[in-house]
């Protein structure tokens, strides 16, 4: 479904639901007895549109699951970004359920059927993740789970959402995303303040994904089958040029991309990959114009999120736009450069410490944020345009100086 379809929607059905469940659920609070949390074994979380915030929540989960030792983890995602949850391997693959958002109809049915699904299996406590989604805060009243847990707006106006959560947790603009995920899981320890959570959160660390030797031997073979001169002394860099269709202003211009492979294919010991999308192939023959064969199209080629995996386990270096891939090679030991603009990398920086982040830092930026719904009136983002090939290029020659 088309993205502007989707927050209209949102707003134009989201609120009026919103606030007719509210009614209901603000009713039923004075029959409601409070749960003991010491006896909550089924834990949903529900993070639907973003495949990076995944790994960003990681931690989260984890700590759920070392707090109640007998927790069932469970996850509500849309179908298409299915593998970003897969790929931690902390969920159960049978527990996470997913919703097509391909059209109005698949939307429909898939959520009706999620909603069943859930009630059936009769969770205690759910973790709404996204930020200010009126469609995701139905879900997790309609649900069931007697714990409710999400972000509220308290005294913010135009976030409307009603009041269906027994938990409602601040938002924090100035702390990473991990850290806001975790003030959620962690306000189950808190619920009688106002507002939550009363408590510092410590910075965030991911698990790292080290491939197997014979999955590395495997991607070696099929970048030889693109390239038979490539070998394991090369340095290789990888370029993704791509970004999510649902922010595309994201995108570090195309050209830029180009000239800083044309640049950096002056070493004779340096091989560029292009990965993506199959739709990002147009990305990969405009740099491949630039520099010839030297240069890998390896866009399409990677068709589970575990052969990305293993390509960023033999690459060196990762040059990317703000997207999913920034937050999954966070997993991997590849060094990774990010560009932001449109977002800011104080919430959405890869966790760990093998990336560097290139923001102009201009006074309209951020201009998507949870406060318009990541809708921003640009249309010329020249915060990144701000961010010239030669500060890339600097960067990397660097990166391998220090690894002589």
């Amino acid at each position: 479904m088309n993205i502007d379809a989707i927050r209209k929607i949102d707003y134009w059905i989201g609120i009026p639901i919103c606030f007719f469940l509210s009614i209901i659920n603000n009713f039923s609070k004075l029959f409601r007895n409070k749960k003991n949390m010491d006896n909550q074994k089924k834990f949903l979380f529900i993070q639907l549109s973003e495949m990076g915030s995944t790994v960003i929540a990681y931690s989260a989960m984890e700590y759920i699951k070392k707090k109640y030792q007998k927790a069932q983890l469970y996850f509500l995602i849309f179908k298409r970004n299915k593998e970003g949850i897969d790929i931690l391997n902390i969920i159960n693959p049978k527990n996470v359920i997913t919703i097509r958002d391909t059209s109005f109809i698949e939307l429909t049915i898939d959520t009706l059927f999620a909603i069943w699904r859930l009630r059936c299996e009769r969770i205690d406590v759910s973790f709404d993740l996204e930020l200010f989604s009126r469609y995701s805060a139905i879900l997790n009243y309609l649900i069931g789970a007697k714990t409710r847990v999400g972000f509220y707006k308290f005294a913010a106006e135009g976030l409307y959402r009603g009041n269906l959560q027994t938990h409602n947790v601040t938002y924090n603009n100035y702390y990473h995303m991990s850290q806001n995920f975790m003030a959620l899981v962690k306000a189950l320890e808190g619920p009688d303040e106002i507002p939550l959570l009363k408590q510092t959160i410590d910075k965030i660390k991911v698990p790292k994904i080290i491939s197997k030797k014979s999955d590395k031997e495997l991607m070696w073979k099929r970048l030889r089958l693109l390239k038979p001169s490539i070998n394991k002394k090369n340095r290789i860099i990888l370029l993704n040029p791509g970004t999510s269709k649902l922010l595309p202003l994201r995108k570090w211009p195309i050209s830029y991309y180009a000239k800083l492979a044309k640049n950096l294919l002056m070493d004779k010991d340096t091989n560029i990959i292009v990965t993506g999308l199959i739709e990002d192939k147009i990305y990969a023959d405009y740099i491949r114009n630039f520099t010839g064969d030297r240069c890998i199209d390896f866009t399409g080629k990677t068709k589970t999120l575990k052969e990305l995996i293993d390509l960023y386990n033999v690459a060196d270096i990762l040059i990317t736009n703000d997207s999913g891939p920034a937050h999954f090679s966070a997993l991997t030991p590849i060094k990774t450069i990010v560009f932001y603009g449109p977002e800011t990398p104080v919430l959405y920086s890869p966790l760990g410490n093998n990336y560097t982040t290139l923001y102009s830092k201009f006074a309209c930026s951020p201009c998507v944020s949870a406060y318009n719904h990541r809708k921003s009136p640009c249309t010329n983002n020249r915060c990144l345009q701000a961010i010239k090939p030669e500060a890339v290029i600097k960067l990397v020659q660097n990166n391998f100086k220090q690894n002589l």
